[in-house]
């Protein structure tokens, strides 16, 4: 977690991102405080073929609809599997390689 924080952070200011120095913000907080969401949420705040971020942990309650690609600090066994049937479920760390420039990612939480 701490080279997740260090590594969002200096991404942040090479890139100048700020969304990066967020993240590593909220995922710098206590564990009871960081951000849970569950896929209903998901579901009904994406559209198709977004890409998001949650800085915390994403919950299998609740059903996708639509294509949408997901990166979490964390997520529960039946979210992933569920999120990988219609779309596709990230780590924070492979979003980073993927996309360092932040383009078109929202955070949601």
């Amino acid at each position: 977690m701490k080279k997740l924080i260090a590594d969002l952070r200096s991404l942040g200011t090479k890139e100048k991102v700020k969304m990066w120095k967020v993240i590593a913000g909220e995922l710098e907080k206590p564990t009871r405080s960081r951000r849970e969401v569950s896929l209903d949420k998901l579901n009904k705040v994406t559209k198709k073929d977004e890409t998001v971020i949650i800085p915390g942990k994403v919950l299998s309650k609740g059903e996708l609809n639509h294509t949408i690609k997901v990166a979490a600090w964390n997520f529960s066994g039946a979210a992933k599997e569920k999120i990988n049937k219609v779309g596709k479920a990230l780590s924070i760390q492979e979003l980073i390689k993927e996309n360092p420039k932040g383009k078109k990612v929202r955070i949601i939480g």
